[in-house]
């Protein structure tokens, strides 16, 4: 059961409000048809390294974040957090969907689509730089300057900081203008069938890193 242990606001532009969850979403949270998503893990192996935050944005800026503070095994109970992932009316947008995606396959049974990835979009139509992180984006694309101090930090603690939480909200916050942007510039340079053909794929990318093939090129020679 979802526990309500933290409801604050921020000074960081576009971040309206915050409210941090125990285990799982509360029921009837909206965030409308499109959500933006990040995850926090010890690592970067999600066979070894356990899923230790999700969080979630709508437009606006209100943010929802689930933490899972002990771990919950090879699976998580959290059905609200996977009837929002699995819903077909809502798009999951991601930046680097294909690391969130598996994740939340993992822990949650989540099969996160439709989705959308601003790093593949970007990848895509910014041919002209090899910058596609987030904070690149951000400052090139909407001219904010997003902060990574706690990128490593230890999100397994059973409670987050502020700086944390505020990081957190960061990382999800402004990816629904940064879809904006991308859309324009995708169907300007005639790209949007190869973005949302990727976008199609990525759960099944995720599944073979899953299994084994997180290395290996497949479609190499």
């Amino acid at each position: 059961m979802a526990e309500n242990t933290s409801k604050s606001k921020f000074k960081q532009p576009g971040l309206n409000s915050l409210e941090l969850h125990r285990g799982d979403l509360p029921a009837g949270v909206d965030f409308g048809d499109c959500v933006a998503i990040d995850t926090e893990t010890m690592g970067l192996d999600p066979h070894r390294d356990r899923l230790c935050l999700v969080q979630l944005s709508d437009k606006d800026g209100n943010c929802h974040m689930v933490n899972f503070p002990s771990g919950g095994g090879p699976s998580y109970d959290a059905p609200n957090l996977k009837a929002l992932m699995d819903d077909p009316k809502v798009t999951k947008l991601f930046h680097f969907a294909r690391f969130d995606v598996a994740v939340l396959s993992h822990y949650i049974g989540a099969s996160c689509t439709p989705l959308y990835c601003t790093k593949i979009a970007s990848k895509l139509v910014r041919t002209f730089t090899d910058r596609h992180g987030l904070k690149n984006l951000c400052s090139e694309l909407l001219d904010i300057d997003l902060s990574k101090q706690h990128q490593s930090s230890d999100w397994g603690a059973d409670d987050l900081t502020p700086e944390q939480m505020q990081y957190a909200a960061g990382d999800v916050i402004y990816l629904h203008r940064l879809r904006e942007k991308l859309d324009v510039m995708l169907a300007r340079e005639g790209r949007t069938h190869f973005a949302e053909a990727c976008f199609e794929f990525l759960p099944t990318r995720a599944a073979l890193d899953l299994a084994g093939w997180d290395e290996e090129d497949i479609f190499s020679h």
